[in-house]
């Protein structure tokens, strides 16, 4: 019998193709059910559509519970995320009921790792400031003070976070001759970066870059003691998980220049709406959740969530399952 699935946005054709190759037909009667909207589907849609099925596809977007779970029945035998950070499945959840959880790790190393130190350049240098300067009108000479940044060379990078993709964003560092310092009691030195206690990374970086996960220790990390301990002159770039920064915090930090700028990729909640006081500010640069958004990576991350969907189906071990207890 052709086990149900269903998948919760269009995702690139590389992993739809591998779904279409194990499990056809790609219909909702017997098989696939493809949510081809442009916006996630509602709760009660979600809900819905998932009623009965053997495998959920998932994105961030979908916040996948046990009453999520228990809606669509005993029968489900695998949840895939296309993401790497599964915050938005409800783990010892699926753990409890047997259910692998699948995501796609190690593929947007890269790719995270460059928006990073985009987003750092582009704050530093006061890229977003500048263009909209110029597009208003305002440029009508070159001034020797003109929008004046921050300088990387001889600089000090914290890193808050050294997995795979803070050490990437370490490595590129290399790159610009910063001084790499990092917290993260669970990693080695990597990239000549040194450890220190989040103290003195706070006290001593020009630049703070935030790779932790997003959990019940790391949820408002980034709040009014953390920022009050960073410099003056400090940029703070968030291309993690929007709850783990106090966006409050930061505003009144930014418009006091407690601190210098700061420049993110995700907010909470997303989209950000657009009456938040975070966009009244010059020196706070925000884009949609962009750390993975190349072609080659997003291809690869939807193949390796469809590599898990297909393996968690035929009762196979998936290759990138977050819970392996449950194979315990």
């Amino acid at each position: 019998m052709t086990p149900k699935i269903f998948i919760s946005r269009i995702v690139p054709d590389p992993g739809l193709a591998l779904i279409k190759e194990h499990f056809p037909p790609f219909d909702g009667a017997q098989g696939v059910d493809l949510w081809t909207a442009d916006l996630p589907p509602t709760r009660a849609e979600l809900i819905e559509r998932s009623r009965g099925v053997d495998g959920l596809l998932c994105l961030l977007t979908d916040k996948v519970d046990g009453e999520l779970m228990d809606a669509i029945g005993p029968q489900l035998k695998v949840i895939s995320s296309m993401s790497v950070g599964v915050d938005h499945i409800d783990i010892p959840a699926a753990t409890a009921r047997g259910i692998p959880v699948g995501n796609t790790p190690g593929v947007l190393t890269d790719a995270t790792a460059d928006q990073t130190f985009a987003l750092l350049l582009a704050a530093a240098r006061r890229l977003a400031e500048g263009e909209r300067y110029l597009r208003a009108g305002k440029w009508v000479t070159w001034s020797p003070s003109l929008l004046l940044g921050a300088d990387l060379v001889g600089a000090t990078l914290g890193i808050v976070g050294f997995g795979r993709i803070g050490q990437a964003v370490a490595k590129r560092a290399q790159g610009f001759d910063l001084r790499v310092i990092y917290h993260d009691p669970t990693s080695k030195p990597a990239y000549n970066a040194q450890p220190v206690d989040l103290d003195t990374l706070l006290r001593e970086s020009d630049f703070v870059s935030i790779h932790v996960p997003l959990n019940s220790e790391t949820k408002h990390l980034v709040n009014a003691e953390f920022l009050a301990k960073m410099k003056p002159s400090a940029v703070l770039v968030n291309a993690a998980r929007g709850g783990i920064l106090d966006q409050n915090a930061l505003y009144h930090a930014l418009k006091s220049k407690q601190i210098f700028a700061a420049a993110l990729d995700v907010t909470d909640p997303e989209p950000l709406p657009m009456d938040s006081p975070l966009l009244e500010l010059e020196n706070c640069l925000i884009v949609p959740h962009l750390g993975s958004a190349s072609k080659k990576t997003r291809d690869m991350m939807s193949l390796l969530a469809a590599q898990n969907l297909v393996a968690g189906l035929k009762g196979e071990r998936l290759p990138n399952c977050f819970n392996p207890q449950v194979y315990g």
